[in-house]
């Protein structure tokens, strides 16, 4: 008898989804080995075995107002994609966050009776929570990483399944600085703060500045303390190196594509908002999380009433409590960033205390995430009606 062969299609926009997506193509892979998967992807869903149509880079835009601008070029992209996708009639459609993008396309495969699932459920229960009336148009099926979500889109009839974090799953929490900082060419035993600026231009040309000048401030009222920063790409670093030389202060050692390790070494973590806080609380390190917008998307954004969180960094809106530092829009300045490090830095008790609550939060997580969502996408393709 001959094995099955589905067309699964999926959409990843930049890293994290990359990351997703590939850990999900291998399992969907215990299910279908012969399946043909295709669609937009990164380096390691390609690794995995996808077709690239796109890259996944082409989708990595942030912001109202620069989403915008990017408009054009996105939606000539999608209105390419669709065609495609309507052409080839794939067995399932995986769009793998970016919302934005996503959700519109999934609506109209839907439409043409093409089974739909939508794997990280966009923040509905935090900001635009009217979205939901559109995700109940778009997915037959939203896969969830975080245990509250599946109730709020219960209370709104849509069909989500919770899995768990795949990171939770991937990154064990790290006990010895010592050899991350060694792996670096750091000082082995020398006070470390780490930073993770983000991946995007955009976010990094913001938050660039204030944590060079946080690094330079701790610099003079530490002695004994070495500074290191995550590098997404070499466009990343040169913007980074720039302002490091702007600033006039360049002792920090930058470091591309490893931004594990670099949490790794840590005492103490200054990062940007967004998954990266998720995985320093996985490999549990303290942090302050930090996060510019542009001053015109942070006004509509208040303006409009979009946001209805209390906290903004995984590790609080998981914990339902200030664990951490949230240093944000103009607060986000260089010496308030080094007066958040410096709580932790100056607080032995306080950080045992974290690294335990951290611990507890990870281990809520770890669910076999990926074979939980390949598990849920297989029976939603088992049970297709001709």
């Amino acid at each position: 008898m001959t094995e099955p062969r589905p067309i699964i299609a999926l959409v990843a926009g930049e890293a994290s989804g990359d990351l997703l997506g590939a850990a999900l193509v291998e399992k969907l892979r215990e299910h279908y080995p012969n399946a043909h998967f295709v669609g937009v992807a990164g380096d390691k869903m390609k690794a995995a075995g996808v077709e690239a149509w796109w890259d996944a880079g082409e989708l990595a835009v942030m912001g109202l107002f620069e989403v915008l601008s990017h408009f054009p070029r996105l939606l000539k992209l999608r209105r390419a994609l669709t065609r495609r996708l309507l052409n080839l009639k794939p067995d399932v459609f995986i769009g793998i966050d970016a919302p934005d993008f996503n959700l519109g396309l999934e609506i109209k495969l839907r439409r043409a009776g093409i089974r739909t699932v939508h794997y990280v459920s966009p923040t509905v229960w935090a900001w635009r929570e009217k979205r939901v009336r559109k995700i109940a148009r778009a997915a037959d099926l939203v896969l969830c990483l975080f245990p509250f979500e599946p109730v709020f889109y219960r209370d709104h009839n849509v069909a989500a399944a919770y899995v768990g974090h795949p990171l939770a799953d991937q990154i064990e929490q790290d006990e010895d600085p010592v050899a991350a900082r060694r792996s670096l060419g750091l000082n082995p035993e020398t006070r470390t703060v780490s930073l993770l600026p983000g991946s995007r231009h955009g976010e990094v040309s913001r938050l660039a500045e204030p944590m060079i000048e946080a690094a330079r401030i701790l610099s003079t009222r530490h002695e004994g303390i070495q500074f290191t920063a995550a590098m997404a790409n070499e466009r990343v670093e040169a913007d980074f190196r720039s302002e490091m030389e702007r600033v006039g202060f360049t002792s920090i050692h930058l470091v591309q594509k490893i931004p594990r390790t670099v949490i790794a070494a840590a005492d103490v973590v200054l990062c940007a908002s967004g998954t990266a806080t998720l995985e320093v609380m996985l490999v549990n390190r303290p942090l302050v999380m930090t996060y510019r917008i542009a001053p015109s998307t942070y006004k509509v954004g208040g303006w409009l009433k979009l946001v209805k969180l209390t906290w903004f960094s995984l590790p609080n809106i998981l914990a339902g409590e200030g664990l951490i530092p949230e240093v944000i829009q103009e607060d986000a300045t260089g010496p308030n960033l080094a007066a958040g490090v410096e709580q932790w830095l100056g607080d032995e008790e306080a950080v045992v205390a974290l690294k335990r609550r951290f611990k507890d939060l990870h281990d809520s997580l770890r669910c076999d995430a990926s074979s939980k969502a390949a598990d849920a996408i297989s029976q939603l393709l088992e049970n297709r009606t001709p």
